[in-house]
């Protein structure tokens, strides 16, 4: 059985952790469903500090969408086995994970792998191991180019940030800051934001923290940008607002899709720092038919607030099943991949989604804000 953790405790360890977790984590197997087939999906999921913010979210959508799939008949009337494997972030545990798919034969899919920082090594370790098994719908920024196992559904990094940086030049922004939560986001992301800022004549200034994110906040001064874009996760985001906090001086941020808004407007940081969030599904109060199904059953399954990430988690399982069901003959590993392989854009209750990058003219993107009175809008 995985280990629950409250949401508080959740916040608390996030923002306080500089690195991994204290604790190995855990290889957990959800049990088989009653009347299930023979066949198993396979979500692989990060709980190091640094993404179990996001992962614990897309994991309990999934399990909602899952549980309420099966027991509304599962695929082609035979409930799905919803295995979840625990990785901390190190090599060693994604080997593990990689050997334990190895091992199960009757596996057909991993599916919403999360987060990006574990999605990325994993897709790279599947097509080299394991590339008969398709990988569905992961938490993953950069899905590669369509030519192999991996089929993404939600909007790259750099069609997220060519999103926000649009959306401020709309609203006659002229001058941003971008601030980078880590090495690792400078390295990935530094070019691209100043190339699709340079692209719309947008001045930019870098920042990156040499000793800590609350210490870079405090280099900001009255001739820094308003607004700020942040590339980092939660965690990191929380630390750098707590540090503009202590200036007293209201900016706004505009971060990615790996910042859990719900997160933090509980711990309550927004004080004089507005936060938007661009996320690449649409907002948790959306009419669309998805939005509602998932909004009905989270509040049926789970005690937990509607998020973005969760509503992702929900979202890569139902497109999961939805194609699962066109495969041909009978449910196996190879007839899996065969209907993933066409990548066929479908509608999901009202949300167009695109497997095949290299025919993706649009993208879903959509922003919502945590305001200075705490509240989310959007």
């Amino acid at each position: 059985m995985t280990h629950r953790l409250t949401r508080r405790a959740l916040l608390t360890h996030t923002v306080a952790a500089s690195a991994g977790l204290c604790a190995a984590p855990a290889f957990a197997q959800t049990a088989k469903p009653v009347g299930a087939s023979g066949s198993a999906i396979v979500q692989v999921v990060d709980v190091s500090a640094g993404q179990i913010d996001v992962s614990k979210d897309f994991l309990v959508g999934s399990r909602a969408a899952w549980q309420d799939l099966n027991t509304r008949g599962g695929v082609r009337g035979k409930a799905l086995r919803h295995v979840v494997l625990e990785v901390d972030g190190s090599t060693k545990t994604l080997r593990s994970a990689v050997d334990t798919i190895k091992g199960m034969p009757e596996c057909i899919a991993a599916v919403g792998t999360a987060g990006d920082r574990l999605a990325s090594p994993f897709a790279a370790m599947l097509r080299r191991e394991l590339p008969e098994l398709p990988h569905v719908a992961p938490w993953l920024h950069n899905p590669g180019d369509g030519a192999d196992n991996t089929f993404g559904i939600f909007a790259t990094r750099q069609e997220q940030i060519a999103f926000a940086l649009k959306s401020l030049i709309v609203m006659g922004v002229q001058e941003i800051g971008a601030v980078y939560g880590n090495a690792g986001e400078v390295t990935n992301y530094r070019e691209e934001v100043e190339r699709a800022a340079n692209e719309l004549k947008l001045r930019i200034r870098t920042y990156t923290p040499t000793t800590t994110l609350e210490a870079l906040a405090s280099t900001l001064n009255a001739q820094s940008p308003r607004i700020l874009i942040f590339l980092g996760g939660t965690p990191e985001l929380a630390q750098f607002a707590q540090g503009i906090e202590k200036q007293a001086a209201q900016r706004y941020i505009v971060a990615m899709s790996d910042v859990n808004v719900v997160s933090l407007q509980q711990l309550g940081i927004s004080r004089f720092t507005p936060i938007i969030a661009t996320q690449s599904v649409p907002p948790t109060n959306s009419n669309l038919p998805v939005v509602r199904n998932y909004r009905e059953a989270l509040t049926r399954l789970f005690d937990e607030p509607a998020s973005a990430q969760s509503l992702a988690g929900f979202i890569s399982a139902r497109y999961c099943a939805e194609v699962l069901q066109t495969a041909e003959g009978s449910l196996s590993r190879a007839a899996a991949l065969q209907a993933f392989a066409k990548r066929q854009a479908i509608d999901l209750g009202g949300l167009r989604l695109n497997p095949d990058t290299r025919k993706r003219t649009s993208v879903f993107v959509t922003q919502s804000m945590l305001g200075a009175d705490g509240k989310i809008v959007g």
